[in-house]
């Protein structure tokens, strides 16, 4: 008879990867409803059609931009791009909005699109606001947003003037090395410090409940009502 593996969560972390290894998918993408792809190198989660299933999703710590793309996840309701490089945050809403209708659970922070003062200095926490309304305009059912939970007047505020909150930042000239080329140094993760270097650790390989490659996971920020 045919053998069920009842894997449920997935990690593939630290592998400085380009794109999502096709046997990941191929062994694991039915049964997996947690993906954690967090401190590599990812341009694009082209393979991620493999992962219909898929409930939570972690792709902090790569480089994915405003070209990113997800398949239609119908029952994704956690989503975290944390430290990215992400800076249209109209596109990637609109996006988010056609493709996981289930998204309560959303976290942009370390991208220039979320305008926290710690990665934009020049932002404060009225900007920060402003994007939470902004986000809630264009994602109403989200239920927790970065590291805060979303409050009641702030859906009110979205509805009646959500739309008008975009905060735009200037463009400004990319400071360049003495070689001449651009550095894009983004200064802040949501990690603790001795969880930011995957560059000298390599995953394990086992087959159980849980797949886990690599040695940080950087889990989920989010606190539910039932941790409270």
């Amino acid at each position: 008879c045919s053998q069920v593996i009842a894997v449920l969560k997935i990690s593939y972390i630290g592998h400085d990867c380009k794109d999502i290894p096709d046997f990941l998918g191929d062994a694991y993408g039915q049964f997996a409803r947690r993906l954690d792809l967090s401190f590599n190198q990812l341009r694009s989660l082209a393979g991620l059609e493999l992962f219909s299933e898929l409930e939570e999703l972690v792709v902090d710590n790569n480089l994915l931009e405003n070209d990113l793309r997800l398949p239609r996840l119908p029952n994704l309701h956690t989503l975290t791009l944390n430290k990215n490089q992400l800076t249209d945050i109209e596109a990637l809403l609109e996006h988010l909005a056609d493709v996981t209708p289930s998204l309560e659970y959303l976290s942009l922070l370390g991208n220039e699109a979320c305008p926290n003062q710690l990665v934009s200095p020049d932002k404060d926490e009225d900007d920060y606001q402003r994007y939470r309304y902004f986000v809630l305009h264009k994602l109403p059912q989200l239920k927790f947003l970065d590291t805060r939970k979303v409050s009641k007047k702030e859906v009110m505020e979205a509805q009646a003037r959500g739309a008008f909150m975009k905060v735009v930042k200037p463009k400004l000239e990319a400071p360049t090395n003495e070689a001449g080329s651009e550095s894009h140094p983004l200064p802040y993760t949501p990690l603790p410090q001795g969880s930011r270097d995957a560059k000298n650790h390599k995953g394990v390989f086992a087959k159980c409940r849980y797949i886990y490659y690599g040695k940080h996971s950087e889990g989920n920020r989010f606190i539910r009502n039932d941790q409270l």
